[in-house]
């Protein structure tokens, strides 16, 4: 997406997170018990919603801005085991004063649930029941390639847009939540 330069002239490239998707999700949360709402914050000036996209390998972050209208990468977590994957996720949630989190939810391409959707599933219920916050599954349909794309458009090597990956598809997936959650 281009804009123009201060002299109204020139133009350049919009940094990522100023961007829209390619492609649109749909605007439900996949978690009928958990409302879609926006909880209060400790610090209700600094509502944060976390988004993750989930690996067997790796869990890319991002988190909410200050205002609720931009995703931001956090560092990617690299998996050891359960217990360490959510002591690392329950260190971000207090650094950050989450108070909603948006798991990416594998669906397949026709829109049915499969094996990686259900592990999917258990993974937000069990981080639901140790945070106690609202968990929301949502569409991650395509964000991978999505991300992959986009990299792809940058002059990142190939070894570099590997470590990334993780982290631009849990924007990409935490940006679409929050876009479709205003435009309701």
């Amino acid at each position: 997406m281009l804009e123009r330069g201060p002299s109204g002239s020139v133009p350049r490239r919009l940094p990522f997170q100023h961007r829209k998707p390619f492609f649109a999700f749909s605007a439900g949360t996949y978690n009928p018990d958990v409302p879609s709402e926006p909880t209060q914050s400790r610090n209700s000036s600094h509502p944060r919603v976390l988004g993750l996209d989930v690996g067997s390998k790796r869990i890319g972050l991002a988190i909410s801005d200050l205002l609720g209208i931009t995703a931001q990468g956090l560092d990617t977590i690299h998996r050891q085991n359960k217990r360490l994957d959510f002591e690392q996720l329950e260190k971000v949630i207090r650094e950050y004063e989450v108070t909603e989190i948006v798991v990416g939810y594998p669906l397949r391409m026709s829109g049915t649930e499969g094996i990686q959707a259900e592990k999917m599933q258990r993974f937000a219920e069990e981080l639901r029941q140790r945070c106690q916050l609202p968990v929301h599954l949502w569409d991650e349909r395509l964000s991978s390639a999505q991300a992959n794309r986009l990299l792809r458009e940058t002059e990142m090597s190939i070894k570099r847009r590997g470590q990334v990956v993780d982290q631009m598809a849990a924007v990409l997936i935490l940006q679409s939540w929050m876009d479709a959650k205003d435009s309701r």
